[in-house]
């Protein structure tokens, strides 16, 4: 399992110690040397940690220049999977049904 921390986790995924790391390592990074070095680091989303090569494919052709590119990607990748589930908040309030009508919870 992912390590969490509150400064590791963004929308819905949490990437442990991998920020740390990606800050620590030389730009630019190719593709490859990303999964080698980083592929099996744990990246946890709300139902399970998922292992970074299987988020990133290993046929992409891309050369990351900080660490917030790769950071990017994975956002980008995992997409609706880190959100929860959809049409939740937890902020209550009245949330749209899938026919439109709104409920409210009163607390």
């Amino acid at each position: 399992m992912a390590e969490h921390s509150e400064h590791t986790r963004e929308h819905g995924i949490e990437f442990g110690t991998l920020p740390a790391e990606l800050d620590d390592e030389s730009y630019p990074l190719t593709h490859e040397r990303l999964l080698s070095r980083y592929g099996d680091y744990e990246i946890g989303l709300p139902d399970s940690d998922v292992p970074l090569h299987e988020i990133l494919s290993p046929e992409t052709e891309q050369e990351y220049e900080e660490p917030e590119s790769v950071r990017q990607t994975i956002l980008n990748l995992v997409g609706a999977d880190a959100v929860g589930r959809e049409g939740y908040s937890d902020r209550g309030g009245y949330t749209a049904d899938a026919d439109g009508s709104t409920e409210g919870e009163s607390f």
